[in-house]
């Protein structure tokens, strides 16, 4: 993790990491950044959440738009239609039940629209300081596999495996080394192991193919 840390220093941070960092870890602006972001290239997620952010800013501004006006800002996104829905949805909640405000437990943060554990625990993470959450995207679960810090089947089973088998200091930075790192050099197909800093530590698990460079 420390070797992953000094190597990320100088590549460009993913996405929702750049908007929280942009807009001063504003709960609302990451949950729907976020949102946005699954299944997304970090470019269309970026873009997508500037059109959105410039027309609304908050809770009650969004959830006064259509969900047709939503789709038209946050195209081309990967579901965009149901994810206007979530989000119209989630921000009439959090006018009518949170008082405009983003909650700051997990349990509430699931009771949203559209918003798994990746979201929460992210949410969690960037906006709410906790460190005691790991977010598990799909680079997070494709990696921790990969270097044999687990063995499981989906994001889920990920999350929860590494509570148990890494060190808490580490908990809130996972996503982001790996996500970074995933993008940049331990991609799903051909990575580049040659260049990779951990390389020495990796036994490679299901790689059959990499980069040359």
């Amino acid at each position: 993790m420390r070797a992953l840390a000094r190597a990320i220093d100088h590549l460009e941070l993913p996405a929702v990491e750049k908007i929280a960092e942009n807009g001063r870890e504003d709960p609302f602006e990451v949950l729907i950044a976020t949102m946005l972001s699954a299944q997304t290239r970090d470019a269309v997620t970026a873009a997508a959440s500037a059109r959105l952010f410039h027309v609304a800013r908050t809770p009650q501004t969004m959830a006064k738009l259509s969900e047709k006006q939503i789709i038209k800002l946050i195209f081309p996104v990967s579901f965009y239609r149901n994810k206007a829905a979530h989000l119209k949805a989630t921000c009439r909640i959090l006018v009518e039940r949170f008082d405009g405000r983003v909650p700051d437990t997990m349990a509430e943060l699931l009771s949203l629209p559209g918003v798994g554990r990746k979201t929460a625990n992210l949410v969690l993470i960037l906006s709410f300081r906790s460190r005691k959450n790991i977010c598990v995207d799909t680079h997070v679960h494709r990696i921790s596999n990969r270097l044999g810090w687990v063995k499981t089947r989906t994001p889920e089973e990920t999350e929860q495996a590494l509570y148990k088998n890494t060190s808490a200091r580490w908990w809130a930075y996972i996503n982001l080394y790996l996500v970074t790192w995933g993008q940049n050099v331990c991609r799903p197909i051909y990575p580049r192991c040659p260049m990779c800093v951990i390389r020495p530590h990796c036994p490679q698990i299901g790689v059959t193919r990499v980069s040359a460079r």
